[in-house]
């Protein structure tokens, strides 16, 4: 999202975003959280930006020649995601097999990574974050995390998207939200398969 709204800002009116602008579009209330989705990009070869300018932000995917080449590459590169609703850790793969919905999205907004697929988000947890009630996450299947990445684990019946924190003696799921409380799971009650997979995308619809 980030990387289509600094093309679309530069193909419209001439020129990239500021990280205000940026954040207000993804609901990003600081700019250091803007600063993490750019330097991501950058880590992935995706963004160019020159000393941390906001008005030098350039997305190296676009390019004027060759775009016969680009757009048949981009259509090589588009990958169905499935959708799925609420689900038991046991049930995953059923569940990923038998989608209520699929969403088409260009690979380079997951990366390489295979065994992807998508939750609505229901709630208003992760909004600080710039993840949003309504949005899709897009979640790399896998049952372990590191400390600090966002997952979607099972708790009870349902799946929930936070911030993923193993200490001591139990497991905390933090929202990015003031507002709210983490969930604890004391370490004896935490079973292996409660991790869904780890977050590695979103898409939002704009209306």
């Amino acid at each position: 999202m980030v990387l289509n709204y600094i093309a679309v800002s530069i193909n419209e009116r001439g020129y990239p975003p500021t990280l205000r602008e940026i954040g207000n579009h993804m609901g990003i209330r600081s700019t250091n959280g803007v600063n993490d989705h750019l330097r991501a990009l950058e880590r992935k070869g995706y963004l160019l930006r020159e000393d941390m300018k906001s008005r030098a932000l350039r997305p190296i995917t676009t390019r004027k020649e060759g775009e016969d080449t680009q757009n048949e590459s981009r259509t090589n590169n588009v990958v169905d995601i499935p959708i799925i609703g609420l689900v038991a850790a046991g049930q995953l793969a059923e569940a990923i097999e038998h989608p209520e919905d699929t969403v088409r999205v260009d690979r380079m907004l997951i990366g390489s990574t295979k065994d992807v697929f998508g939750l609505r988000v229901n709630g208003e947890s992760m909004i600080n974050a710039g993840i949003h009630n309504g949005d899709f996450v897009f979640v790399r299947k896998q049952v372990e995390a590191q400390r600090g990445e966002i997952v979607v684990a099972l708790v009870g019946d349902e799946a929930t998207c936070k911030y993923y924190f193993p200490e001591n003696d139990c497991i905390r799921l933090e929202p990015a939200n003031e507002q709210m409380n983490p969930i604890v799971i004391q370490k004896s009650d935490w079973r292996s398969t409660q991790i869904l997979g780890v977050v590695v995308g979103l898409y939002r619809q704009l209306s």
